[in-house]
């Protein structure tokens, strides 16, 4: 017999597996809601967890980190969630990191590490400034289907 919590995110720190990264998004963006399907659609070992910028979890891991979740031009990602030692990525770091670990094809996305940052960067914003134009904005974050829920924190 599973727990009254069983359906329910994960929502606290003391929950985290600290070998599945977290992947924080703006949970409003149309293009970042489809990503996050993508991602998943393709993580066939269930390497990560997701979690909205706009969520208080977003604040409480970030903010400690030096990360600011109010800033929604940027993914961002931590690795060794729940421990004393946790790495944050952000922008174009971020997918360097997690479409390698996909398979298949994503691992040629490898090769972007040889491009020096600042120009990834350069790349991501320009994406990240008419990403709502084209791909549009909710009026709140989605919610995702009763499949994905556990992969998700704090929805």
């Amino acid at each position: 017999m599973s727990s009254p919590d069983a359906d329910r995110p994960t929502d606290r720190q003391s929950d985290l597996d600290p070998t599945k990264p977290i992947i924080f998004y703006d949970g409003v963006c149309g293009f970042c809601n489809r990503l996050v399907k993508l991602i998943i659609k393709h993580d066939r070992h269930d390497q990560f967890r997701f979690a909205s910028l706009q969520s208080d979890f977003a604040r409480d891991s970030l903010l400690p980190l030096g990360r600011n979740p109010d800033d929604l031009d940027s993914l961002y990602m931590i690795e060794h969630p729940g421990t004393d030692h946790p790495v944050v990525y952000s922008k174009s770091d971020v997918s360097i990191r997690v479409w390698p670990k996909l398979g298949g094809l994503w691992k040629l996305a490898a090769v972007l590490k040889i491009v020096p940052r600042p120009i990834r960067d350069l790349g991501y914003d320009f994406i990240s400034s008419i990403r709502y134009r084209i791909w549009g904005k909710y009026d709140q974050c989605l919610l995702p289907t009763p499949e994905q829920r556990e992969r998700f924190i704090e929805v």
